[in-house]
């Protein structure tokens, strides 16, 4: 079949090309990808900036049909629809996977980085790592589910937003804006920051009922500042405009080295966090956010393209054009 593919280390080197369609091993299932969302991740691996093991299909945030199981796997998820979570393995041994945090793993292979991923018309997971999606969430949108995941992991575990506290969100993307959602359905007040730039961005978080600005407040009025830019200054901006004694989590990755006050966050004395990937606990909140309808998914979907779109799809995400991309495979070129 055909996939998108890193085809070696260093910028570029993405391609159109045939993937094998390998038989199911035990526990595992085979989807039939209706929705695989383009990742800020996927930006870095194609700019050579994040690791992967070439050649590998792309492709980590996916929702689809189960189409097959593998031995082992209860018939009942046969025709599921489902989105999965992004561990192909871990170890299960070490202290990490002992104490529930699989994603620092450091023998974690992952779906889109180390084994072949979702931007193909099928893509092959363990059955344990799949969650059912209800009939009422569309699938191109469910793929957003993932990324969900991810900001839970680093807003919830433990919860970092509590009633009224004032939130200011830097970076009206993807990320940003399901931060947003999930720092909203804590009882924080919210306030989006972005650049004159990011105007349809900002535009898409007010249509979520969100209040934005194009100038952040530089002064320390923040009980939780969420950095979900991945820049320099949007660091810079999260350390300038935390009150004294609040908290700070960094969620947007920057892929390459970044200049950070310390003495900030040292002289503010900041609670720093972050959060890397996603648990097992985290998927269950977020699936649970999406059941409630606490967190809108479909609206932060700009278009669903086919693969062969895939250098225009790139180039619209890396210049602000689009907030989240969603690749069918079954559309054709």
């Amino acid at each position: 079949m055909i996939g998108l593919a890193k085809t070696a280390a260093g910028p570029g080197g993405l391609a159109l090309m045939e993937r094998p369609r390998r038989p199911l091993a035990t526990g595992e299932v085979r989807l039939d990808v209706h929705g695989a969302g383009v990742c800020g991740t996927d930006l870095h691996i194609e700019a050579g900036e994040m690791e992967c093991v070439p050649p590998v299909t792309l492709g980590h945030e996916v929702a689809g049909v189960v189409s097959e199981l593998g031995a082992g796997v209860d018939a009942e998820w046969l025709g599921a629809r489902v989105v999965t979570e992004t561990y192909y393995a871990t170890c299960g041994r070490c202290p990490l996977c002992r104490r529930g945090r699989p994603n620092l793993c450091p023998w974690r292979r992952s779906i889109g980085i180390h084994v072949d991923g979702g931007f193909a018309a099928q893509v092959v997971v363990p059955a344990l790592n799949l969650h059912r999606v209800s009939d009422g969430v569309e699938l191109h949108a469910a793929a957003l589910a993932e990324p969900l995941a991810c900001v839970c992991h680093c807003l919830l575990d433990p919860s970092v937003v509590g009633p009224r506290d004032a939130v200011l969100v830097i970076g009206p993307g993807p990320i940003g804006l399901l931060a947003a959602q999930v720092a909203r359905a804590c009882g924080g007040e919210v306030l989006v920051g972005g650049l004159p730039r990011d105007a349809a961005r900002l535009a898409l978080a007010r249509s979520l009922g969100l209040e934005v600005t194009e100038e952040p407040s530089a002064r320390e009025s923040f009980d939780v500042v969420l950095e979900c830019s991945g820049s320099a200054s949007g660091v810079a901006a999260a350390l300038a405009s935390v009150r004294r004694g609040g908290r700070m989590v960094q969620i947007g990755i920057y892929g390459t080295p970044v200049h950070v006050p310390f003495d900030e966050m040292l002289l503010k004395e900041v609670d720093v966090r972050t959060g890397y990937a996603s648990t097992p606990p985290s998927w269950l909140r977020a699936m649970t956010l999406i059941e409630r309808g606490d967190v809108q998914l479909a609206p932060l979907v700009s278009g669903v393209v086919p693969l062969a779109a895939f250098a225009d799809a790139f180039a619209d995400l890396r210049a602000g054009r689009a907030a989240k991309l969603v690749f069918d495979p079954r559309l054709d070129g």
